[in-house]
């Protein structure tokens, strides 16, 4: 016979506990997989089942101001990078991924979503032509936000200081790739722009593909530029 005299668990306490090992094994997540399953009703989530040959995910996309884009990507056999945490439903016994970002996999749905996402912006606004302000003839105090391991750095420094050899040039180091990038770069620009002692603030990396340079096209950092 046992001798443990501890209460018993109720189905709600043993979701939570699952829920915070999930917290605590995964943190923020991110997870490839093929969309099925998808249900776009009237409600405040897009549901849809991320799946590879063997296993699959429950995730929902809540509806919320920015995730219209993310939500037309949200087709079944699309290929998708999806990110966000890992939450346990316990009125079903399951658990889900609530997802905070989508990245489309494959060339074919990269250009998509760049039109989708390019097409919401321009209707704001962000790309008229009299938002743009002039360039410096002569900047003196120049930031540079790039990879401080890339080779973009030393091509920028060997092309700019033979231009303007009397400029100084600051160098900012930021992720230019990955699930980060865009957050990283927008926030540096942030910095960049409370602080106000540069003349120009150059961002750019070397080549790649268009996955590669993905975090260049992502809506924070379009709106951090625009800003």
């Amino acid at each position: 016979m046992s001798d443990d005299t501890r209460p018993p668990h109720t189905p709600t306490t043993i979701a939570a506990a699952i829920e915070a090992r999930l917290a605590e094994s995964f943190g923020r997540v991110s997870v490839e997989g093929e969309v099925s399953g998808t249900y776009k009703g009237t409600g405040p989530g897009i549901y849809f089942n991320l799946k590879d040959d063997k296993c699959l995910l429950r995730s929902v996309l809540w509806k919320r101001p920015g995730s219209a884009v993310y939500g037309d990507l949200v087709t079944n056999g699309a290929k998708l990078l999806a990110t966000g945490v890992l939450r346990c439903y316990g009125q079903r016994s399951e658990y889900q991924l609530n997802v905070e970002k989508l990245m489309p996999k494959g060339e074919g749905n990269l250009k998509r979503a760049y039109e989708l996402l390019k097409a919401k912006l321009a209707k704001e606004g962000l790309f008229d032509p009299a938002r743009k302000r002039p360039l410096p003839p002569f900047p003196k105090r120049v930031a540079l936000l790039t990879s401080k391991n890339g080779a973009a750095v030393m091509d920028f420094l060997k092309t700019a200081l033979a231009r303007f050899p009397g400029a100084a040039i600051s160098l900012y180091p930021v992720k230019v790739q990955g699930a980060e990038a865009a957050e990283e770069m927008a926030n540096a620009l942030a910095d960049l722009n409370v602080w106000g002692i540069h003349d120009l603030a150059v961002l750019t990396r070397g080549g790649g593909s268009l996955e590669d340079l993905w975090a260049f096209n992502e809506e924070k950092l379009v709106r951090a530029v625009a800003s």
